[in-house]
């Protein structure tokens, strides 16, 4: 009987698996500064779960700062080689982020994404994004 068991939840589990939705695919894309300037601006839209990365080279104590222009989306400053951590939130601290020192040098993610209302009924929403870094 416990075999039984068990057989059956592995069927479900193989199931549910095999059957899962593909996860959203997403972007990434590097920002080069023209020659001669410290900034950049990116536009572009974003839907639902998806997110899109700008990547950044820095330096350690470089400083920062990032503006979003957008109704609904938000953006997250995410140190070299972060798993999802942010040093900075915009959900939290607002579409500006100026005077961001850098505590590491390599490449930081400035990651747009939706949440809420917009998130949850898979709204495209369009921004235009800023970047500096002195």
């Amino acid at each position: 009987m416990r075999n039984f068991i068990r057989a059956l939840g592995l069927v479900g589990s193989l199931a549910a698996i095999v059957t899962a939705p593909p996860l959203a695919a997403q972007a990434s894309e590097r920002v080069a500064f023209a020659r001669g300037n410290d900034n950049a601006s990116v536009k572009g839209t974003v839907t639902g779960n998806q997110y899109r990365d700008y990547v950044l080279g820095a330096k350690t104590g470089q400083t920062m700062a990032v503006s979003i222009v957008s109704k609904g989306a938000m953006f997250n400053i995410l140190l070299p080689d972060s798993t999802g951590e942010a040093i900075y939130n915009g959900s939290m601290d607002g579409p500006d982020a100026t005077n961001i020192k850098l505590p590491k040098t390599g490449d930081y993610r400035i990651r747009v994404y939706l949440m809420g209302n917009a998130k949850d009924a898979k709204r495209t929403v369009a921004y235009q994004l800023s970047m500096t870094v002195m």
